[in-house]
């Protein structure tokens, strides 16, 4: 249970509406949309309850720890007890980036806390603390508004608990959010962001979305169709327009662009609750496409490291009418299997084999994999390319702690040299496949050492005496 202390609320009217009055100027990180994005956003209502509780389990997972002497506030150590995971997409969502945000913010809001003395003057179990950053920063968010609950919502105790915490201490909250802005004369809290992180945030913001077309459910022309049924106009360029607008992405044909602010709108259409749209990073896409370049017919795939079943299912699609075999190999583990099968069910897509084996320990004389003619090579990477980490962690199935250093605009040294380490492995021993004719290598970093060095280092050390005609630049093709 948590309990405040009374005595230190507020009951003069007069203070209560001059520190009001300093909460509701520009607080939350959204506020600055001339520098995000044009379009107007919808008033912030809160969450349902089970949201809170997932993205206050993920911060559990992803929050910094700090050192004994630097710790504000303690953290339990069990995560809340939650529904069954939610296979809702829009609901995963949100609560990754919930979580995502009160990471960005963790410093702040734990500042927050203790300068409105909610710490250490109110009696709060350890592990109900996370749950109170994520809902401290969607408070905040919405300008300490009420939170909007729908009747048929059922309530969760820990969740309204805090919130009866919070709004008691609504006042002192907003006073000591605009104190922290004060002293670090910004804005809004989004202004104390380091400069990396925010040019991140306006990058996410501006630049378009990405769908391919699952042309085994549906053609372009239907998919035209039905948008222009909902509004939406063909265009050249989305570029700075904020009308319902879509074009056809010049590099590869089934691909379409959207102005960012349309996602939501786009999410609640059936093109995408059915599959016949699908978001997802560019670069995935202009992987695919390589490899369906450089394929004759009926020669197989090997995929490598594929985190993301979309991009399984892309090249499955894209090869559907030849008589190609895929195998998708890294993707674990086996308890997945029905799910697997059942969204390549759903999404029609027929010639997919799954090897469980890690790809280092699969010989490249394994019986399964003699008309394989091209490697897609997808391994993990820092990731920081992407546009948006959540829906990258939501596609991919990538470790939650990219969100770290996403929060922090970069990789430690340490971890970019493991990674570069596991890529050059990877790669030197797909280029062993003596009957494999090309390997494509795709990364979603912004790092040379996990692009053009890794490249690099690999055709310097190859083994000539292993295939026919080693590879060149030409024959192992990157995708950055």
């Amino acid at each position: 249970m948590l309990h405040a202390t009374s005595e230190l609320e507020f009951s003069n009217k007069k203070n209560t509406e001059e520190i009001s009055q300093l909460a509701f100027l520009e607080l939350s990180d959204d506020t600055s949309t001339s520098e995000k994005t044009s379009t107007a956003l919808p008033e912030k209502t809160g969450y349902p309850d089970p949201v809170y509780v997932m993205a206050a389990n993920i911060f559990q997972g992803i929050r910094f720890e700090k050192s004994p002497e630097r710790v504000l506030i303690k953290y339990g150590n069990e995560p809340l007890r939650s529904l069954p995971e939610s296979e809702d997409k829009s609901f995963q969502r949100s609560s990754y980036e919930l979580a995502f945000s009160a990471l960005k913010y963790q410093d702040i809001l734990e500042t927050i806390l203790i300068d409105s003395y909610i710490f250490p003057s109110a009696t709060i179990p350890d592990h109900l603390s996370s749950l109170i950053i994520v809902m401290l920063y969607d408070f905040q968010d919405r300008k300490f508004q009420a939170r909007f609950l729908s009747d048929n919502e059922e309530p969760i105790a820990e969740v309204q608990e805090v919130e009866n915490l919070l709004n008691s201490f609504k006042i002192k909250l907003a006073a000591a959010l605009a104190r922290c802005r004060i002293k670090h004369d910004a804005l809004s809290i989004y202004h104390i962001l380091p400069e990396t992180v925010r040019n991140q945030e306006l990058r996410a913001s501006t630049l378009p979305l990405y769908a391919w077309i699952n042309t085994c459910k549906i053609s372009p022309e239907e998919v035209y169709y039905t948008l222009k049924k909902r509004g939406y106009h063909k265009v050249k360029s989305v570029l700075h327009i904020d009308d319902k607008v879509f074009a056809v992405d010049q590099h590869c044909y089934d691909v379409l662009i959207f102005p960012s602010h349309l996602k939501n709108n786009l999410l609640n259409t059936d093109l995408f609750k059915d599959y016949k749209l699908i978001f997802q990073d560019k670069s995935r896409s202009l992987a695919v496409h390589s490899v369906k370049a450089l394929l004759n017919m009926g020669d197989d795939i090997l995929m490598v490291s594929t985190g993301s079943w979309y991009t399984v299912a892309h090249m499955s699609v894209l090869t559907n009418n030849n008589t190609s075999k895929i195998f998708a190999c890294g993707v674990k583990p086996q308890a997945k299997d029905p799910d697997l099968k059942n969204l390549f069910t759903k999404m029609e897509c027929k010639n997919i084999e799954i090897l469980h084996e890690a790809f280092l320990n699969i010989e490249s004389k394994d019986h399964r994999l003699q008309k394989v003619k091209v490697i897609l090579l997808l391994p993990r990477c820092s990731g920081l390319g992407v546009s948006n980490p959540v829906e990258f962690i939501l596609n991919e199935h990538e470790d939650t702690d990219l969100l770290k250093d996403f929060s922090q605009g970069g990789t430690s040294e340490d971890k970019l040299h493991i990674l570069v380490q596991q890529q050059y492995e990877q790669l030197t021993h797909a280029m062993k496949f003596t009957k494999a004719q090309a390997v494509v290598y795709c990364t979603c970093s912004v790092y040379p050492e996990e692009n053009e060095g890794v490249v690099k280092k690999a055709l310097e050390f190859q083994d000539h005496g292993i295939k026919a005609q080693p590879y060149s630049g030409t024959r192992l093709r990157q995708c950055l």
